[in-house]
């Protein structure tokens, strides 16, 4: 999967359950970032390459299968294949996002 599509993905997302966070995250892979401001209404999310309140570093063939509930986010961070940066109460709030 792209990184434009999985973008696509994480708007459809927000639109269905923006608000849940309250928080800003950023999501960087090696194709790009993804950046999901929850602070604001509607949600926004973008590819900028800004501050954000958390963190996470992943393969992005990783965060595909986040999104498709083939990896557990838990078992992602214990196993190494997510850093997290900032804010670890806020990575954990993600899984009333998605």
């Amino acid at each position: 999967m792209s990184l434009d599509t999985a973008t696509a993905r994480v708007v459809e997302m927000a639109k269905e359950n923006g608000g849940a966070i309250g928080n800003s995250v950023k999501f960087v892979f090696q194709e790009g970032v993804i950046l999901l401001d929850d602070t604001v209404s509607p949600t926004k999310v973008s590819n900028d390459d800004t501050d954000a309140q958390c963190t996470i570093k992943m393969e992005l063939k990783d965060f595909v299968k986040l999104l498709d509930g083939d990896l557990d986010p838990m078992g992602a961070f214990m196993g190494g294949m997510m850093k997290i940066e900032g804010d670890m109460t806020i990575a954990m709030k993600l899984t009333s996002l998605f």
